[in-house]
């Protein structure tokens, strides 16, 4: 079993370093919770779990970075930013980036970009971050970080990603409006049979401005032995 550092940088920005290998999902700086300046930061790999601007606004600070997305998404990067290290992936899968195996999983969301012509990134996604190789053999020993990505309650979560994905941790996103609120995010967090859960995606704009400890107290609600950790902007979490 291996430990995970996850740290949240606002919105639905993390950096997950594990072993030798650090990743960053979601890069978005310009958000209240983080003072940190991106050109701080060195992963090996970017992951983009959709095409939105608070998702991939700062992408071009990586350019030598290895990244991952639909392969609409992808091809998207290397057209508008000239990224060429990219592996574009869909639903389902698993890659396997230094350390760490990475799944692709649903959302249930929006994807068109910005653009001139209203392009499509294909389907909006999460991923599972672990230390070892997901199979149907219960594995107590791996260590796995779910990241929701912008989503909605979807049955998924109860049905395939937590029984059988058997994430420890899952950052959910909980500012309602564009996505789950405190309650729906509590009931996901219910159904993966997590240990530990984070908020994100709230407070960035006035939209989904919340107050976490409606988050606390739904979760509380359902019964889920999931403790929650409300991190503070550029918080590292250690999961072991």
């Amino acid at each position: 079993m291996a430990a995970l550092e996850l740290t949240w940088y606002g919105h639905s920005t993390w950096h997950v370093s594990l072993g030798d290998t650090d990743l960053l999902v979601d890069p978005f700086f310009d958000n209240p919770k983080t003072d940190t300046d991106p050109e701080e930061l060195d992963p090996d790999h970017v992951l983009l779990t959709h095409g939105h601007a608070d998702h991939i606004a700062d992408v071009d600070r990586y350019r030598g970075a290895h990244f991952v997305g639909t392969p609409e998404l992808t091809s998207y990067l290397s057209d508008e930013y000239g990224v060429d290290d990219t592996t574009g992936m869909n639903l389902g899968g698993t890659v396997e980036l230094g350390d760490a195996f990475v799944t692709m999983v649903r959302a249930d969301h929006s994807n068109g970009m910005d653009t001139s012509y209203g392009a499509s990134g294909g389907m909006p996604a999460g991923y599972v971050i672990s230390d070892s190789k997901p199979t149907q053999e219960s594995d107590e020993e791996a260590t796995a970080f779910y990241h929701a990505g912008d989503t909605s309650l979807m049955s998924e979560m109860r049905d395939v990603i937590g029984p059988f994905l058997e994430p420890d941790a899952a950052a959910v996103p909980v500012g309602d409006h564009f996505t789950m609120g405190p309650t729906q995010a509590a009931i996901a967090v219910d159904w993966l049979d997590v240990d530990h859960a984070f908020p994100m995606h709230y407070d960035t704009f006035p939209p989904i401005e919340i107050d976490t400890e409606d988050f606390e107290r739904e979760v509380r609600a359902t019964g889920s032995h999931a403790e929650v950790h409300v991190l503070a902007g550029d918080e590292t979490f250690t999961l072991e």
